[in-house]
């Protein structure tokens, strides 16, 4: 199932029946022009949590709020027509009971438009998941490296090694059986990865796992190479945009300050030419 191929946008059970088939392609968008730049590219676009770090110069994502989620899903939505919007419910916003975490995922949905919501945490939130899609909240789970739990993670470590492994089977298996549509490894032991993903019902989509699992997913402003403050050993940068737009900049400013822009044919004249 292609993207250029595809007439509209796939739903939930669209990219879960995808499991073990054509790579599911994945990209973080938080603006209009650049979700209309991969929405025939993605099979889904996930507006993340992320946009906190990368637009809005936040230290970690445990800043971003509601409204923020909202005002970028509804730009990501005017940018698509092909891929499906999948929204990460902010830190916060889910945590304390499936009651408060249904009503903040279906102002996300009725607000922006989204297909399914994306929340972190595995056997701990299970009924949280489970609660949600009994009410038609179609759930992608996250599990791994959990960015909103950096305080409790202590730091951005890789998850999983040793006799943590068998901990985060449990989890996928939770997540799974809570009827979530797929889950989010990251940074996660590539043999881990590997085995969680023959093992459970659901796509996997790796970012920092494996080449093995159902789908990737990156933000895209680290493979873009906009976003430099630091580079995760998972990131493969495919441009290098940032460096690319500052020397554009540089050459902006050294026309205007020698006067050699605007140049004729940036201005306008007295009259309409005949």
């Amino acid at each position: 199932m292609s993207a250029t191929a595809r007439k509209t946008a796939p739903m939930p059970e669209d990219i879960r029946a995808m499991k073990g088939g054509t790579p599911i392609v994945s990209l973080t968008a938080y603006t209009t022009p650049m979700a209309q730049m991969m929405d025939g590219h993605c099979d889904f676009v996930l507006v993340g949590d992320s946009v906190g770090m990368v637009l809005h110069g936040l230290p970690s994502t445990l800043g971003v709020t509601m409204e923020m989620m909202i005002l970028h899903g509804k730009a990501v939505a005017r940018g698509l027509t092909r891929a499906m919007m999948v929204v990460d419910m902010p830190f916060g916003s889910y945590e304390e009971s499936p009651q408060q975490a249904f009503a903040n995922a279906a102002l996300l949905m009725a607000e922006t438009g989204a297909g399914a919501v994306k929340l972190e945490g595995g056997r701990h939130m299970a009924e949280t998941i489970a609660f949600l899609v009994a009410r038609g909240v179609p759930v992608m789970a996250h599990i791994g490296l959990t960015p909103q739990s950096i305080n409790t993670l202590g730091g951005y470590k890789v998850q999983g090694r040793g006799d943590a492994a068998e901990a985060l089977m449990a989890d996928a298996r939770a997540v799974c059986d809570a009827g979530a549509f797929s889950v989010v490894l990251e940074k996660v032991p590539a043999a881990l990865a590997d085995q969680i993903t023959a093992e459970i019902a659901i796509p996997t989509i790796g970012i920092g796992a494996s080449a093995a699992c159902d789908g990737q997913i990156l933000v895209v402003d680290d493979m873009l190479g906009l976003f430099t403050a630091f580079k995760p050993k998972f990131v493969k940068r495919y441009a290098a945009l940032g460096s690319d737009g500052e020397a554009a900049i540089e050459s902006y400013a050294e026309d205007v300050r020698t006067r050699a822009f605007p140049g004729p044919e940036h201005v306008f004249a007295d009259k309409v030419p005949s």
